[in-house]
């Protein structure tokens, strides 16, 4: 389109050669299309392209590989960390992460992130929690709120949702982060520290999932989400002069935890 006026303007935003121009099947609004942006551009800012491989088992992000211009490897449900360890165990000069979403790493992939996360191997999670299962049709997951709505949580979840990346810190992972995609500048610092670790590194996405959790729990449409997501955000800083009580329902964003002395593979 040949336009003078737009001739002029300055480029702000453009999409990252990393990331393919694919015909995007997530759900309109999807926070995946975020996290895929912020990742790829990321890989592209370290010029690490050529040595990145990435690692996406089953689940919403399944075609994960049809998006992004890297070497991409397909794994069993719940398997990602596992597979990701052999490439790392073969290829020790690559950079590997995983693409997880909550019910593949802390549900049927809790054992191999765990010790994963033990043995202190050298690779990257990206953990994509919207607080349900998305592609199977919103049932709960283990990082469900307690009394939120799911397709087999209809009266409310009466379990207590855990959290990962207390999980991760307890089991010696070394670099230890939240953001939201609301809060996607800070989020991608976030992963770009965790890809340049020397170590374990867990980065957790708070993304939105309107289609089953948005709707069951009367949370709004993906907009309405990521204004909850901005409302309920507390930094590292002011959660520590926080009481416990009035962190309660809160998402503690940035650095959680870092260790550069442990020895790690």
């Amino acid at each position: 389109i040949q336009c003078d006026y737009l001739d002029t303007m300055d480029m702000v935003w453009e999409r990252p050669p990393t990331l393919l121009d694919t015909p995007m099947h997530y759900c309109p609004g999807c926070s995946h299309s975020v996290v895929h942006r912020l990742l790829l551009e990321v890989i592209q800012e370290l010029d690490i392209q050529d040595k990145t491989i990435g690692v996406a088992p089953v689940g919403c992000s399944v075609f994960a590989y049809n998006y992004m211009d890297i070497d991409m490897q397909q794994a069993a449900h719940g398997r990602a960390t596992a597979v990701a360890t052999g490439i790392k165990r073969v290829l020790p000069d690559r950079i590997v992460f995983t693409y997880q979403g909550d019910g593949d790493l802390a549900a049927i992939g809790t054992a191999e992130t765990i010790h994963t996360i033990n043995r202190g191997e050298n690779i990257v999670i990206i953990f994509i929690n919207n607080g349900i299962y998305g592609m199977t049709g919103g049932q709960g997951s283990p990082t469900t709120p307690s009394d939120a709505i799911s397709t087999t949580t209809p009266f409310g979840n009466v379990e207590k949702h855990f959290d990962p990346c207390d999980l991760a810190k307890s089991a010696g992972a070394t670099y230890v982060a939240r953001g939201t995609v609301y809060h996607y500048p800070q989020l991608e610092k976030i992963i770009t520290a965790a890809l340049e670790h020397k170590g374990f590194s867990l980065v957790e996405a708070i993304s939105n999932c309107h289609t089953y959790y948005g709707r069951l729990n009367k949370k709004g449409d993906a907009p309405a989400m990521l204004d909850m997501f901005k409302d309920l955000s507390v930094t590292t800083a002011k959660a520590k002069n926080m009481e416990q009580e009035e962190l309660e329902n809160k998402f503690i964003i940035g650095k959680i935890h870092e260790n550069n002395v442990k020895t790690e593979f």
